[in-house]
């Protein structure tokens, strides 16, 4: 898929890349995202509601990643797209890009949560890293590529969320009954940032929960404050 967005000339152009939000597109994520003349999505999505966020920040191009199977239809597997004077290339796993890329300065990449940044041959290599829920103690961020639109590039790395909350901050009773709530809600397919609303807690707080709750399958609400106590 190539597409091309014109834009009018200016001095510094912007273009925001994200991957791997799978449910929750965070305000502060969208406060630069708004600053930004384009989006890349490296794909993990997970709901319509992210897309329709991402509509409202600023042209996007996303691609669709493995936990997607819902948006599987709508969205391309790979993007080859020219932005401002750079040919990039995006899709959500890097065993997944081609074997040619001649012609491309700049390949983007997710689905390992893991912010990387290396040049080879005269491309970059990019993964913005996890900017949804966190995922186990891996930083949560994103990047800005910054280009004045002649060829030439370069890529700020955003650190965004803050240290999770410790689960000594909370009455051990009042903890357990919003574990349960948060475990309740996670099975319905809530959203980490609609729990946390709904729950009247800090997001990050809702994000270590869950995190605890999806990758330990069968564990409860005592298992996950046991674990939390030892983060």
């Amino acid at each position: 898929m190539t597409n091309q967005i014109n834009q009018a000339d200016h001095a510094i152009h912007k273009i925001g890349v994200i991957s791997d939000t799978h449910g929750l597109l965070r305000e502060n994520v969208m406060d630069i995202l708004r600053t930004c003349e384009a989006v890349l999505h490296g794909g993990d999505i997970h709901n319509r509601q992210v897309l329709e966020q991402l509509k409202a920040a600023a042209p996007f191009y996303a691609v669709c990643g493995n936990a997607d199977h819902t948006l599987a239809p709508e969205l391309p597997k790979s993007v080859s797209v020219e932005l401002f004077g750079l040919k990039i290339f995006m899709i959500h796993n890097k065993k997944q890009i081609p074997a040619d890329l001649s012609g491309h300065d700049l390949i983007i990449y997710g689905h390992s949560h893991k912010y990387a940044q290396t040049q080879s041959g005269g491309q970059v290599w990019l993964n913005p890293g996890n900017c949804g829920a966190r995922r186990f103690s891996l930083p949560v961020t994103m990047a800005v590529i910054h280009t004045p639109g002649d060829g030439t590039f370069e890529i700020e790395r955003i650190d965004l969320a803050s240290p999770a909350v410790k689960a000594a901050s909370i009455p051990s009773d009042k903890l357990k009954s919003i574990t349960e709530r948060v475990i309740k809600e996670t099975d319905k397919g809530t959203s980490v940032e609609n729990i946390a609303k709904k729950c009247r807690i800090p997001i990050e707080l809702a994000d270590q929960i869950c995190r605890l709750y999806l990758t330990h399958p069968g564990i409860h609400a005592d298992g996950i404050l046991k674990k939390m106590q030892a983060e």
